[in-house]
C-alpha cells in the first residue's frame, strides 16, 4: 500500500478492502464513513487507517446481510459520539440473532443436502444409481 504523507489514496483503500473506488465513493455520498473524508488541495481523497478498519467492519457486516439502511443508521450512530452506545448495542444484538438465525438454516439445509451426498454416493459406488430420483416415475 503506497502511502502519501498526508494518508491513503482511494485506489490503496480499495486494494486494502477489496472495494471498488466507486463502492468507496458510494459509501461517501451515502454517509456510511463515520467522519468526513478530508481531500487534498487537488481534490483527491485522503484516508486514514481508521476508514479501513471501518471499511473492513462494513465489509464484513453486509457480506453478514446488514442492509444498507441499518449500516447507514449505525455509522450516524457512531459519527454522533458517546451517549448513544446503548442503541448502538442493540442494532448490533438485533444483526446477530438474524444472522445466528441464518445460521441455523444452513446448517439445517446443508444436513439435508449431506444426507443425499451420501446417499448418492453409496449408490454410485455400488453401481445402483440408476433411477434415482428419476424424473419419470418407473414402472
Amino acid at each position: 500500500m503506497s502511502r502519501n504523507p498526508d494518508g491513503l489514496s482511494i485506489g490503496d483503500v480499495a486494494k486494502a478492502t477489496g472495494l471498488s473506488v466507486h463502492a468507496l465513493r458510494f459509501f461517501e455520498r451515502e454517509e456510511l464513513f463515520i467522519g468526513p473524508i478530508p481531500r487534498t488541495a487537488g481534490g483527491q481523497r485522503v484516508y486514514g487507517p481508521a476508514d479501513v478498519e471501518w471499511l473492513l467492519l462494513c465489509n464484513r457486516l453486509r457480506g453478514s446481510g446488514m442492509p444498507i439502511a441499518t449500516l447507514k443508521r449505525f455509522a450516524r450512530l457512531v459519527r454522533s459520539g458517546q451517549g448513544n452506545e446503548a442503541e448502538r448495542l442493540a442494532l448490533l444484538e438485533e444483526h446477530e440473532r438474524t444472522v445466528r438465525d441464518r445460521i441455523a438454516d444452513l446448517t439445517a439445509s446443508l444436513e439435508i443436502i449431506h444426507g443425499k451426498v451420501v446417499t448418492y454416493r453409496k449408490h454410485v459406488e455400488e453401481g445402483t444409481a440408476a433411477g434415482l430420483w428419476s424424473p419419470t416415475p418407473s414402472a
